[in-house]
């Protein structure tokens, strides 16, 4: 499918104050869709973010795969000189996205209150460990800290097995899905009032939201849901079973797939009028022993014969991905785009993520690759506050950009 050049967000201007996952993949997903996103780092260091590995050639692909789609200056909001500059840009800017620990950008005299004073219409959209309010508001907050005090970390694992954070900096992730999805809806809300917004994000909170019904269970029962391994507490048979050479997912998320999968695949309709199987709560409960006979199946046949048979029934499986897989999947990687090649001035040609939404007609689109370290300074701040080179020079020497 041909990728639209013009994003939905063509026109859209976002200055990006934000470092290392959460804020950086936000300005990602907004520059993908065509926003025209700034990246602002400190000089000489910039992100932490570039500091991270894998590199190639001395660049971080970490940092590259999460900046893609920006323009990068530098400047030190610390000066004078640099918090007017920052305050110019605000002018002419529909979204600011920042991940500094709450208070810090009121201490700069650049905070929401200051800031709409200049631009009536500026989204600001904040992420932090903890969010700008409550008691735990002045925390530092990493992924793993709201993996663990946002409950997540208590259910994922193996049975018996300690609190595990999930592969992936899921409380980042979901910190930066959730900050895309609020400073959109609030530029949403503009269209009407004609007012921005402050957008409020805490890492913890996206946890907790995440849970799903783990908690309705615990506010049912009394009791704190446990590690479970890859089993589901709302539904059985949905789970890994070991294959002769491996594992394989299988789910039956009804009556109807339940009793096709015991019928028509294992050939052992019995299952399906036992006393222990006969509703979801009951297979639930009586989980172990259920799966017991599903592997007694499953273990003496492959995982792509197990996936082919089970879904040529129209029932849900599939084998377990590593990332190599992923990476080569005609589907994933190539149709759907998840997997994307990128030229980078220092790396080379680069691999990095695709973007998950997809709007047909103006498709996603990495249109340029991370900035290295304040190369567009002297473009944007020409262009945005008609600063000239010399005066840019002048900055420089004074440690401004």
């Amino acid at each position: 499918m041909s990728m639209a050049e013009e994003g939905v967000l063509k026109g859209i201007t976002v200055l990006d104050l934000t470092r290392v996952v959460a804020g950086p993949f936000c300005g990602a997903i907004l520059g993908d869709l065509g926003a025209k996103v700034i990246k602002i780092e400190r000089p000489e260091k910039g992100d932490d973010s570039r500091a991270y590995a894998p590199y190639i050639n001395g660049e971080s692909l970490y940092y590259a795969n999460l900046n893609r789609n920006k323009y990068g200056i530098t400047l030190n909001l610390k000066t004078e000189q640099g918090k007017e500059i920052i305050k110019g840009l605000v002018k002419k800017a529909d979204i600011l996205i920042e991940n500094f620990r709450p208070g810090v950008m009121e201490r700069l005299g650049l905070g929401y209150h200051n800031l709409i004073k200049i631009n009536s219409k500026l989204i600001y959209g904040a992420v932090s460990g903890f969010g700008s309010y409550g008691p735990y508001k002045e925390r530092p907050g990493y992924d793993i800290i709201a993996q663990a005090m946002g409950g997540l970390m208590s259910i994922t694992g193996q049975k018996g097995n300690p609190p595990t954070r999930a592969g992936s900096a899921m409380g980042d992730m979901l910190g930066g899905l959730n900050l895309t999805i609020g400073v959109l809806a609030a530029l949403q809300a503009r269209e009407r009032t004609g007012k921005g917004r402050k957008v409020d994000i805490a890492l913890t909170d996206c946890v907790v939201a995440s849970l799903e019904q783990t908690i309705q269970r615990y506010v049912v029962s009394g009791k704190n849901p446990e590690r479970n391994g890859n089993t589901y507490a709302a539904i059985a048979p949905y789970d890994t079973f070991r294959a002769r050479d491996g594992y394989v997912v299988i789910g039956c998320g009804n009556q109807k797939l339940f009793e096709a999968f015991c019928r028509d695949i294992m050939k052992k309709p019995e299952i399906i009028v036992d006393a222990r199987f006969l509703t979801v709560p009951l297979r639930v409960e009586n989980n172990e022993e259920l799966k017991g006979m599903i592997e007694e199946w499953t273990s003496k046949r492959s995982v792509e014969e197990i996936v082919n048979a089970v879904l040529k029934a129209q029932i849900p499986a599939s084998p377990i991905f590593n990332v190599e897989d992923v990476v080569k999947d005609p589907h994933i990687a190539k149709a759907r785009e998840m997997i994307v090649k990128n030229s980078h001035p220092v790396m080379g040609e680069i691999i990095l993520n695709g973007n998950p939404i997809k709007i047909l007609g103006a498709m996603p689109k990495i249109r340029k690759p991370s900035p290295i370290l304040g190369e567009d300074t002297e473009s944007i701040l020409g262009e945005y506050l008609n600063i000239s080179g010399e005066e840019i020079r002048t900055l420089r020497k004074k440690g401004v950009l």
